[in-house]
């Protein structure tokens, strides 16, 4: 019987099946002993390090933090129901950012309003620091909030109440109820934290439950503009919508910050997220568990960083000027009583060199009630030291009535200097601006062309609060008291835009028209 398998006789299938066997023999000949001796070893694979184990230790104690939010609060804060942050308190990079806009004459963008009547739901992170049941987290995921719940990683669902909260700093603390004892993280020092230090964060992006990414400590010290206790860790490890209130881990498995905000162009992460680091957290998360609220130290002052642009009309060194200019000083405030001024450049507070703004508010944050602040300052070319008694911060009145304000001023002889036209601040131009109703000062009203203030950075809508550190009351005296120091150099100003008190510096230049061009509010 003859077998066909595609044109092969079984013939022809015998030689090749015999023909095999031959050739599966070579390589069994080419592995003997004698050649695997010559061979060199296999490489050994390389031990990749690896956060595994500081991983399954820290990720129990990370939670998701659910809050359901209102209709009426839907969309004020953040992305709802989708895995962002919302509710009634919006993250420090939003408001940072408004005001950016707001104080360089640009639409500020922001998210659209949900339809009425839509119940939102916003997802957040936190941590337990505390095996008595105590969480914390930032204010602004659990502002406005009607009802939240702590999600832990195995799905676990615990309803929580809020502890305390402090808007200055975004933080909170939550309250389970718990018959064990929860696994607790620990506090590391962020004071030894360096730029280049490896970090890891745990939260709950989008969403999606416990993440955990890793990065480098970018930089130190950023400052936001969220508020007097800006001292933010800039990370790298990746931070989205919903990890706000999460914690950031050295390399021990101890938090060193607590992740609050991200810069983002197109809402994920860019690289660029902020952490308030442990120095401050810690101090603010005990007060919130002690008394419910922040025992926050105040002096009552507002400072900017003394910059090129105005070191010449406070007499100092352009090329490297160093200080605080103090640009308010709250009246009967600590600062006020010792005799601080507007205009006073702060040195060094405690001993220590104050160059950046948080340089004098981590002193006062951490300082208790009652504390003396040493300040070392420079008023006029000459040094002065003074002793601040830290108080209480003061509660602000949401209620005071608004200051007697009148109409707009057209452009005259009588309120126009150096080409800036001053006006009256009226209450329209304080709604536009964003200002409180004890807002006091004048506003540019216009600038001419051939001013000496093009290209200094001074606008039509600044409110102008003092010339040469001289206060101004009306339209007619802001015009006078520019016309009479321009004589003398540069002119400091201190301007109030969109609720930022700043100084900046008028050069000197042969005076311009007294009123500008066309002279119209923006």
């Amino acid at each position: 019987m003859s077998l066909c398998f595609k044109g092969f006789s079984s013939r022809n299938l015998g030689l090749l099946l015999v023909a095999a066997p031959l050739l599966l023999t070579v390589p069994a000949r080419a592995d003997s002993a004698a050649d695997a001796a010559k061979k060199p070893p296999l490489p050994t694979p390389i031990a990749l390090p690896t956060l595994s184990p500081l991983v399954k230790r820290v990720m129990p104690s990370v939670v998701n933090i659910v809050s359901e939010i209102p209709p009426e609060s839907v969309g004020e804060g953040g992305e709802t129901a989708t895995g962002g942050e919302g509710g009634q308190g919006r993250t420090p990079f939003d408001d940072f950012m408004r005001r950016y806009f707001e104080q360089h004459g640009l639409p500020v963008p922001g998210p659209a309003k949900p339809p009425p009547g839509t119940r939102g739901v916003s997802l957040g992170s936190g941590f337990v620091i505390d095996p008595a049941g105590y969480v914390v987290t930032n204010n602004h995921v659990i502002a406005a909030a009607t009802k939240i719940t702590v999600v832990f990683q195995d799905n676990s669902k615990h309803p929580a109440t809020v502890v305390g909260v402090d808007p200055k700093t975004d933080l909170a603390v939550l309250k389970i109820a718990t018959k064990t004892k929860l696994p607790a993280l620990q506090w590391g020092d962020s004071d030894k934290v360096e730029v280049g230090d490896w970090v890891m964060t745990v939260g709950n992006p989008f969403g999606l439950g416990g993440t955990v990414t890793t990065g480098i400590v970018s930089a130190l010290g950023r400052d936001i503009q969220h508020g007097p206790f800006d001292d933010f860790l800039q990370i790298d490890a990746s931070i989205n919508r919903g990890s706000s209130g999460g914690p950031t881990f050295d390399t021990s498995g101890r938090v060193v910050g607590i992740n609050t905000a991200i810069y983002s162009p197109s809402g994920g992460s860019v690289g660029i997220g902020f952490a308030i680091p442990s120095s401050i957290g810690r101090l603010v998360v005990k007060h919130l568990q002690e008394e419910g609220h922040a025992n926050h130290g105040y002096l009552g002052i507002t400072v900017q960083v003394v910059g090129p642009e105005i070191a010449g009309a406070l007499h100092m060194d352009p090329i490297n000027p160093q200080g605080l200019i103090i640009v308010d000083v709250a009246n009967d405030s600590p600062a006020a009583g010792a005799g601080l001024q507007p205009g006073d450049v702060i040195k060094s507070a405690n001993g220590k060199p104050a160059l950046a703004t948080h340089d004098v508010s981590r002193v006062v944050g951490a300082a208790r009630v009652g504390d003396k602040l040493a300040l070392t300052i420079d008023r006029d070319g000459t040094a002065m030291k003074l002793d601040v008694t830290i108080a209480k911060a003061p509660r602000t009145d949401p209620n005071a009535a608004p200051q007697t304000v009148g109409a707009t001023d057209g452009p005259t002889q009588a309120n126009s200097a150096r080409g800036l036209w001053f006006t009256t601040l009226s209450s329209d131009l304080r709604d536009e601006d964003n200002l409180s109703p004890s807002a006091t000062g004048v506003v540019i009203g216009g600038i001419s062309d051939d001013s000496p203030a093009v290209g200094t950075g001074l606008m039509a809508g600044d409110v102008v609060l003092s010339i040469a550190r001289l206060p101004v009351v009306s339209p007619a005296d802001a015009a006078r008291k520019l016309q009479l120091v321009s004589g003398s150099g540069d002119v400091l100003m201190l301007i109030n835009r969109h609720g930022t008190l700043q100084f900046m510096a008028l050069p000197v230049a042969t005076d311009a028209a007294a009123a500008p061009a066309g002279g119209a509010k923006k």
